[in-house]
């Protein structure tokens, strides 16, 4: 009985350890400036957040930014069926932050943020 209750326990924390599948590194599309990123998307807690990485200039050459390493997405909730809601994200090229929701398809991440009922949004590519 122990043998079971333990097999039963190691099964729950395997679990509770899968990662998400919107877990990983996202190109996102160009900005204004015709700048794009890549961001690493991760479990923060039960909530979903992303950090912003490496940044790229139109030509695909490396730019040196003070948001390397900032939080762009926070507070974001599986909805299912490859829906995220509830957070919010922060737009560098704009500096404002967003409600926010997201939607997984295969390998690509729509990423929405709005404002006083604008919205603008973007499709990500999954890299990583």
């Amino acid at each position: 009985m122990k043998a079971l209750a333990l097999a039963v326990g190691l099964i729950g924390l395997a679990g509770a350890a899968l990662a998400d599948p919107v877990e990983g590194v996202w190109q996102t599309q160009p900005d204004d400036n015709g700048n794009f990123a890549l961001v690493t998307i991760a479990a923060c807690g039960a909530e979903i957040c992303g950090t912003l990485g490496k940044g790229y200039d139109s030509a695909g050459q490396p730019i040196a930014s003070p948001n390397i390493g900032r939080q762009m997405i926070w507070g974001m909730s599986p909805k299912g069926g490859g829906a995220y809601g509830g957070g919010k994200i922060w737009a560098p090229d704009r500096d404002k932050t967003y409600n926010s929701k997201m939607a997984l398809s295969g390998d690509r991440l729509k990423v929405e943020g709005c404002v006083l009922g604008l919205c603008r949004g973007q499709t990500w590519r999954r890299v990583k």
